[in-house]
């Protein structure tokens, strides 16, 4: 597996197929690593011609934590009693 570095963290990420393939992105929901995506179905989607890459979200997986931000209150996001512990 591989890294990308942005703004100082990295996101941990990995490819099945040829690079000069069209890319499918795969985006999980919120904290989804990327073995939410099945190896299987990578390489099923690689086989169909695809350039596959999966990746771990923010503080999920081996991507960067933000142990400093605490624990999201999800139920205080949801209703809007707090704003979250970073933005998009």
């Amino acid at each position: 597996m591989a890294k990308a570095a942005a703004n100082g963290i990295h996101i941990e990420y990995e490819t099945f197929g040829d690079s000069a393939a069209r890319s499918l992105l795969l985006i999980g929901g919120l904290a989804d690593q990327l073995i939410h995506w099945d190896d299987e179905l990578c390489r099923d989607l690689s086989e169909r011609g695809h350039y596959v890459i999966r990746f771990d979200s923010r503080d999920a997986g081996l991507s960067t934590k933000f142990d400093q931000a605490g624990v999201p209150d999800l139920g205080a996001l949801a209703t809007g009693e707090k704003g979250p512990p970073y933005t998009l």
